[in-house]
């Protein structure tokens, strides 16, 4: 089982913390000695070192010029930087819209050479249909109250970002659980449109579709959606917020994970069963 993506993000922001009191601790300084040089409430060294407040980089600076360390400065500043970016949470990520996530992501997925993707609860976003794409970013608008909603402008990027499956250049590997087939996001029509389409990217040379049946016997208890890209970055999607690892041996835990569960799933014909079966409940509910 992965290492928490939250843990992992936590642990990043301890590293800077314990380095920042080591230096602290080297000059003779305490809290309040330190907080002074510093020219800010000793509460705030204390938070700070207790991996309760991220420091800036002002904040970093001004700390390795009171412990006479300037020259780890830098590489601080990077490490802290670091930490932070890897748990992103939704509502600060939200506050420029949905647009502008789905905007920002495109450069990034066009150099991208290798896709896993993982979910247990929804159709990933390269597979979703116009209608599912509204519905989903719709019900994000919705959750994490927007003043403004642009879902309808998050979902034409996200169908124009999708057109990347038809790009020379990338593979995709996709595994989501059979119970996404059936998850009630749109109506039966939107819903139908979604299915046959995922009949159609399946077939296409380019994509591995693999559908884990519910009557599987696990070799690996379902986990929360994730995202590989290039075995280099993991994109992990938890209620709060989104965290991305980098870390070598967290992103191998990934691969491994997705390895297990890529095998558990079912392809080619009987995963286009599968679908099929889903669409055919989803007629049979609308007459």
């Amino acid at each position: 089982m992965p290492t928490s993506p939250s843990s992992s993000a936590q642990a990043a922001r301890e590293a800077v913390a314990w380095r920042l009191r080591e230096l602290r601790k080297e000059a003779g300084l305490t809290v309040v000695q330190l907080a002074a040089e510093c020219g800010w409430h000793y509460s705030k060294t204390s938070r700070i070192e207790n991996a309760l407040t991220g420091p800036s980089a002002t904040d970093i600076r001004r700390w390795c010029a009171a412990v006479h360390a300037e020259s780890q400065a830098h590489d601080l500043v990077v490490q802290s930087i670091n930490a932070e970016s890897m748990y992103r949470q939704w509502r600060d990520q939200v506050r420029s819209g949905l647009r502008y996530i789905q905007e920002s992501r495109s450069r990034f997925f066009r150099e991208t050479g290798n896709f896993r993707m993982y979910s247990s609860s929804l159709v990933p976003g390269l597979l979703q249909t116009e209608g599912y794409a509204l519905a989903v970013l719709g019900l994000a608008a919705e959750i994490h109250h927007l003043p403004v909603d642009d879902s309808a402008e998050a979902a034409r990027v996200r169908l124009e970002r999708s057109r990347i499956i038809h790009e020379q250049g990338h593979r995709f590997v996709v595994v989501v659980e059979e119970s996404v087939l059936y998850c009630q996001i749109v109506g039966p029509d939107a819903m139908a449109a979604q299915l046959g389409y995922l009949l159609t990217v399946g077939a296409m040379p380019a994509v591995s579709l693999g559908v884990i049946p519910m009557s599987a016997r696990r070799s690996h208890w379902p986990e929360e959606t994730f995202h590989v890209y290039d075995d280099r970055l993991v994109s992990v999607e938890l209620v709060s917020a989104e965290v991305n690892v980098t870390q070598p041996g967290e992103v191998a835990q990934y691969l491994e994970t997705f390895e297990r569960l890529r095998r558990m799933a079912v392809y080619g014909a009987e995963a286009r069963s599968l679908i099929a079966q889903a669409l055919n409940a989803v007629d049979h509910a609308d007459t």
